[in-house]
């Protein structure tokens, strides 16, 4: 009698930073520590390494530090000091071609032996380095299908088998194998065919960012993954039956896309642990700061330096999502933040974890909340914070790592030889 393996909670952790800096005792610290990091999650049975991107450097600090480095290349040298690990690039839909995107993670997929995946993302900043304005979500939208649906006519286009291995170790190549796909579209027209044989995988994981409404819907068309940040488990609930009911008109699986939620946690020994760190994170926010961080959740254009900070905000200065052109899910996470009647010094608070979903506590409660997600159906890949910060890594690897285990929600060991198997994502 065969035994049914329960499917398993997947957890993820950003990949570490190879950035070089002058007071570095030599050039490879920053490798050295991406490498440890790497290493140490997959030690931890981590299932995947995250990367995000931003297209621009960011001067008022309001995005954060992602895009301090090109994802793929990162990855593509950690995919040489791990075996299991699956690796995930953020990459723009926006200003990338699908061509060059399907050869760079067609070629990550071979040099990690089947464990890439690309995280797809229509931009919400950049578009001063790329000539032009930001395009409507509408428009960006629209050419991110485009571009999935060429990446995956061209991995779908060569035949298996277009390659063989010598005796000698060399890789021969028949051309009569890799085909054409002749693709017109309004945004690319790609003749093919892809130059990069067949990926371990086929097809790269496909995971998306977005949940504005055309966010979804290509999500629900498209993903295998879908990253949301839904900040509580009733908006959650929400996000995610509307995706599942859009998947079902598209004729997807019960079970895609998948459902990935970002976790920012503060893990704490104990709960006078937990009260002492939450007061000493918000005794360190620049509320000054903070006024431009909160008008960027809402969208920009906002002023809101001569407002008291224990008074809520005036409606009238908050946006019509509809109208707002970056990030509206995010834009919407904090309009309906506003309207609960939080004053400015809390949505300022709110606006530290940039709208996602935030807990802290000791690890077991920080695995009821994480539990209470998952039983409910809406949380299938969870990304946890705090590799890489000494306090908060013990406590994740030697605390709620452990009591994952212990409640048997996450698995104990990799399932199989590629990203695809250990997301239990079938082949394609």
């Amino acid at each position: 009698m065969t035994t049914v393996h329960p499917r398993r909670l997947k957890t993820l952790v950003g990949a570490g930073s190879f950035v070089f800096a002058p007071d570095d005792p030599h050039p490879a610290t920053g490798p050295q520590r991406a490498v440890e990091l790497a290493r140490k999650a997959e030690a931890a049975k981590i299932t995947g390494l995250f990367t995000a991107d931003l297209l621009h450097a960011d001067p008022a600090g309001l995005s954060g530090i992602t895009g301090t480095q090109e994802p793929i290349v990162a990855l593509a040298a950690l995919s040489q000091v791990t075996s299991h690990i699956g690796l995930i690039a953020t990459v723009s839909t926006t200003y990338h071609h699908p061509y060059n995107l399907a050869r760079m993670i067609g070629t990550l997929d071979h040099a990690s032996g089947g464990r890439a995946a690309w995280n797809a993302v229509t931009s919400s900043v950049g578009e001063e380095n790329f000539g032009g304005g930001l395009p409507d979500p509408a428009k960006r939208y629209a050419r991110a299908a485009e571009f999935i649906e060429v990446i995956n006519a061209l991995f779908d286009a060569n035949d298996p088998d277009a390659v063989r291995r010598s005796p000698s170790g060399a890789i021969s190549v028949d051309p009569g194998k890799l085909h054409r796909i002749d693709y017109r579209g309004e945004h690319f027209e790609v003749q093919g065919p892809l130059n990069v044989p067949p990926p371990p995988q086929r097809r790269p994981v496909q995971f998306q960012a977005g949940q504005s409404t055309e966010g979804v819907t290509l999500g629900a068309r498209y993903a295998e993954v879908v990253y949301t940040s839904q900040p509580t488990l009733d908006a959650a609930l929400a996000f995610v039956e509307e995706l599942r009911r859009q998947a079902r008109g598209f004729g997807r699986a019960a079970h895609l896309p998948l459902v990935m939620n970002s976790f920012h946690s503060v893990i704490g020994a104990s709960e006078a642990d937990v009260a002492r760190q939450l007061r000493e994170k918000h005794e360190r926010i620049d509320y000054e700061q903070g006024r431009l961080k909160l008008a960027d959740m809402l969208g920009g254009n906002i002023d809101l330096f001569d407002l008291p900070l224990d008074r809520p905000l005036p409606a009238h200065l908050l946006p019509d999502v509809e109208n707002v052109n970056r990030r509206r899910g995010r834009a919407e996470i904090f309009r309906r933040y506003a309207l609960q009647g939080l004053s400015l010094r809390q949505l300022i608070i709110e606006a530290q974890e940039t709208g996602h979903w935030s807990v802290a506590g000791t690890p077991e409660q920080l695995v009821d909340a994480i539990e209470e997600r998952f039983r409910a159906g809406v949380l299938d890949i969870i990304s946890l914070h705090g590799l890489g910060q000494p306090k908060q890594e013990d406590l994740l690897l030697n605390g709620l790592l452990p009591e994952l285990r212990k409640r048997a929600l996450i698995d104990n060991d990799y399932l199989g030889g590629d990203f695809r198997a250990n997301l239990e994502l079938q082949k394609v």
